[in-house]
């Protein structure tokens, strides 16, 4: 992997900050470790299809430029642009808390998403295994779980999400915002190929997953030139969802964007970045609920245009996030969560003797 010079915005919440005098030292892998009492986030906004997730790392190796979870590092004292993806945290216990969250008798067998901020299968994943331990509480429950990630990575636990495909709901979406492979290598420089996730795409679905793709972020003057290929290749390989949600810049995540965007494409950078103003009525940001993962302007419906022409072309069944709650389906479906038998539970069975 190679090393990028540590580069971060401005964190608002500390006194004081470093600046460097010459070239800044290069950023080296750090770990640390959160041992949190609790592994279940909640969601109370109306843009995003779910109210519970599950995040067994916070940062992410993967070094998206665009993340929009960039800002909740500065809540950790550390920066949005390089500590986000060189800095991560680890939750060691999260498949005990998940456990112990399940077991609580307030615990309804809602969807749980993994994950919220983070990839849960960036590359840490491969010897963590905080994932799947989860994942396996999941099973064990018959709790419906949707999946979100741009890591091949995910090819390991098939065996476990075939199990949990068996007993209930799972979703799983892979993110291509990308077909140009220099395009993506410039912008989430840590990831695999947009083909090689279509291959993960292929090896779900042959194993019986549902499997949707989620082309996003859209970035305007970059991604809009691949939307068909991309939605083209996943419906080949057995997609059977998509989804599109445009490029969203909060906060310092604007700054770490553009810095990037100027130094990896130079000559299109301030295309781009006109093409992303346009799309959001002049800014680089809409903060809005209902707005956020929108695009507003004739640019933007064009290529919401081409989105949906392409999917209804292809027979892809277009959804927000890609799980089976949707409500123009007549609602949720009725949960499958059922508590399994503590030790010991069974011989109540023949009595206190």
């Amino acid at each position: 992997m190679t090393l990028r010079p540590i580069s971060n915005p401005p964190n608002p919440w500390l006194s004081s900050e470093v600046e460097y005098f010459g070239e800044a030292p290069e950023a080296r892998l750090e770990i640390f470790e959160d041992h949190t009492r609790k592994i279940l986030a909640t969601n109370d906004s109306p843009d995003v299809g779910f109210d519970f997730s599950v995040n067994p790392y916070r940062g992410c190796q993967h070094a998206c430029a665009y993340c929009y979870a960039r800002p909740g590092h500065e809540y950790l004292s550390f920066g949005a642009g390089t500590d986000f993806d060189r800095k991560i945290v680890v939750k060691p216990r999260a498949p005990e808390l998940l456990r112990e969250a399940f077991e609580a008798k307030s615990w309804k067998g809602d969807l749980v998403v993994f994950s919220g901020v983070t990839d849960c299968y960036q590359p840490l994943e491969a010897s963590y295994r905080l994932t799947r331990g989860c994942l396996e509480v999941c099973a064990d429950f018959r709790n419906p779980v949707g999946i979100i990630t741009k890591a091949p990575l995910i090819e390991r636990d098939i065996d476990v999400l075939a199990r949990l495909n068996e007993v209930t709901r799972v979703g799983i979406s892979i993110s291509i915002p990308f077909w140009d492979p220099e395009h993506a290598r410039a912008i989430e420089p840590y990831v695999a190929t947009p083909q090689r996730r279509i291959k993960t795409i292929q090896r779900l679905a042959e194993a019986g997953l549902s499997v949707g793709v989620n082309v996003a972020p859209m970035i305007p003057g970059l991604g809009d030139q691949d939307i068909a290929e991309i939605l083209t290749a996943a419906a080949a390989a057995g997609a059977t969802r998509a989804a599109l949600i445009f490029l969203r810049l909060p906060g310092p995540v604007k700054d770490v964007f553009i810095e990037r965007v100027r130094a990896a494409l130079p000559l299109r950078a301030e295309r781009i970045l006109s093409r992303v103003r346009e799309t959001r009525g002049g800014k680089l940001y809409d903060s809005r609920w209902g707005k956020r993962q929108e695009g507003e302007g004739q640019y933007a419906a064009a290529a919401q245009a081409l989105f949906d022409t392409t999917c209804r072309r292809l027979g892809l069944n277009v959804s927000h996030m890609g799980d089976d709650d949707d409500p123009k389906a007549g609602g949720p479906r009725p949960t499958t969560f059922l508590r399994p038998p503590k030790s010991g539970d069974q011989m109540k069975l023949f009595g206190d003797s």
